[in-house]
């Protein structure tokens, strides 16, 4: 199912990204950052304004990460700013996107399925917070 593979190709990325994470510890964006973190992934933070979360430097924008093709993103934004970080996605060939749930309504899935987007994007309410690790468990590789 075309389910599974994206969480395979997900975990199979050298790198990380997370839009969504904030000073705020209290908010679900930052408790992913801390999620990859607290197990030595290589993950980046994206925020527009601040220049490190978490004591990890940020970037601005998906198109600052040092190489968007090869970063698997999770997304922890608002569904209007989920919609337009789906399309800057598709354009870097961003290779794998989980949506956080709440992060996405009606347009987003639509632009989705409309983009042949479905095999890149974990959508519709699982959380790497409670499946990350069971996930990373049963599909791990030699970089896992």
């Amino acid at each position: 199912m075309a389910f599974e593979a994206v969480k395979t190709a997900f975990f199979h990325s050298p790198a990380y990204a997370v839009v969504g994470a904030s000073k705020d510890q209290t908010k679900y964006g930052t408790k992913v950052l801390q999620w990859y973190k607290a197990r030595e992934m290589d993950v980046t933070p994206v925020h527009p304004k601040e220049s490190e979360l978490e004591g990890i430097t940020a970037v601005k924008s998906i198109e600052e990460l040092s190489s968007p093709s090869t970063t698997s993103i999770s997304i922890i934004t608002p569904s209007k700013i989920t919609l337009a970080l789906l399309q800057k996605a598709k354009e870097l060939n961003v290779p794998a996107l989980w949506i956080q749930p709440g992060a996405s309504d009606r347009d987003c899935i639509q632009f989705i399925k409309d983009n042949d987007m479905v095999d890149r994007v974990i959508y519709g309410g699982s959380c790497v917070l409670t499946e990350g690790d069971s996930f990373r468990t049963n599909h791990n590789t030699s970089r896992l």
